[in-house]
Order: C-alpha cells, then structure tokens, then sequence
C-alpha cells in the first residue's frame, strides 16, 4: 500500500468508529467525511451523477452486503477506488479474513469505478472476478485500491489490491464488467442511471438524451 493510500485510510478512520479495527461486519461504515468522487473519464457524468452512483456503494446498514461488510469508500473516480474493510466480522473458521470476502470487497470497488466510467443511463455488471490470496490477515484493517486496466464502450476490467495495515499484500484480484443500456436479470432500483423506457429487460429503446440505442443481450 502506497503512502497516499495510506494517508487515505488514516482520515477515513478519523471520520468515526466505524472504520475501525475492531469494526464488525454488523456496524457498517462511519459516515464522516468522503472525498469527492470524480466523473467517468470520457463518460462526461458530472458531479452529481458520480455522488448518485457512490451512494449506490456506500451505504451502511444491514439491508446491503457492503454495510454488513463493513466496507467503507474513501475515495472514488473512474480510474482508482480506494476503501477499507474490518477483518473482524469478515473471518473464516481459523479466525483469519474469509477470501470470499476480499472478493466481495473487490467485486464492490471494481464495479464502483465501472459504473462512474460507464456514465449516466447505463448499468454495469460483473462478468468474470479472479483473486489470489498472497497471505492471511487476522486483525485491523484491509485496505482495497481498484485501478483501471481498461475502459472501453462496452466493458471495463480493473486490477484490485487488498493490503493489511503492514502495506503488505493480502490479495490481488481482477475484475472485468460488461456495460449495458439497463439493469439485467429483472433488477430494479438503485440504477442512478436508468434511463426512460429502459425497464432493465434489456429491451433497449430512446435514453433521455434522445438517442435510440439498440437493444442489450446477456452474456
């Protein structure tokens, strides 16, 4: 882990309790100060399109996986993800941090960097994750840092970076997103994006900014 991300951390565990090493996966992130997120290089989203989207990943609570994780986001854009996640809460049977949870984690700043990139009007799904486990973590903090590899029109692949409060490397993970015109397999809400006529069928049609686009096909 990098100085600057781990300068990032440090503010966001001065932000509240929740962020914390003995944070569980039941307390949900703290709610203090966030960085402000950046729109989607190429995407042209805008600022209040980008807090929609990051809202979406950041919510506490137990009524999302991510608030029950513990995961909290400490900076976002299109191009670099950065957020923290207890390892308490998070532990398999031999007491160390769960590598379903790393995926989790990666799953969850991957996909955030997608959808900004993917911009208004479009949904983002992930299609292909992949994670190697480097060496255990029993307590504290992991810190997951997603940069982008690729960001084309319709699909992104990024590289994400798990590290424990040391800076050592807990697990390197890459997931890759397939963007679409609406929210697939009859998902409703959360698409701060969806467009008009776009019911998340698939079934493509005209977006709010009039363009007809074709229709989207599962993968």
């Amino acid at each position: 882990m990098q100085e600057d991300d781990r300068a990032a951390v440090r503010r966001g565990q001065a932000g509240g309790p929740g962020a914390g090493p003995g944070a569980g996966a039941g307390s949900g992130p703290a709610a203090g100060p966030q960085a402000a997120p950046a729109a989607g290089q190429g995407a042209g989203p805008g600022a209040e399109y980008a807090m929609r989207v990051r809202s979406m990943f950041d919510q506490p609570g137990a009524d999302t996986l991510v608030g029950r994780m513990g995961i909290r986001i400490l900076e976002a854009s299109a191009q670099r993800v950065v957020a923290t996640m207890p390892v308490a809460g998070n532990t398999q049977p031999y007491g160390l941090l769960h590598g379903g949870a790393s995926c989790v984690l990666a799953e969850t700043l991957g996909s955030l960097g997608s959808a900004l990139h993917a911009g208004p009007g479009r949904a983002t799904v992930g299609i292909e994750i992949s994670a190697t486990h480097h060496r255990a973590a029993s307590a504290g903090v992991v810190t997951g840092v997603a940069t982008q590899l690729h960001g084309g029109a319709t699909m992104t692949t990024y590289e994400i970076v798990i590290s424990d409060e040391q800076g050592r490397r807990v697990c390197t993970s890459r997931l890759s997103c397939l963007l679409r015109d609406g929210v697939p397999g009859g998902g409703t809400g959360g698409n701060a994006g969806s467009r008009p006529g776009t019911d998340g069928s698939g079934s493509g049609g005209a977006g709010s900014d009039g363009a007809t686009r074709p229709a989207a096909r599962d993968v």
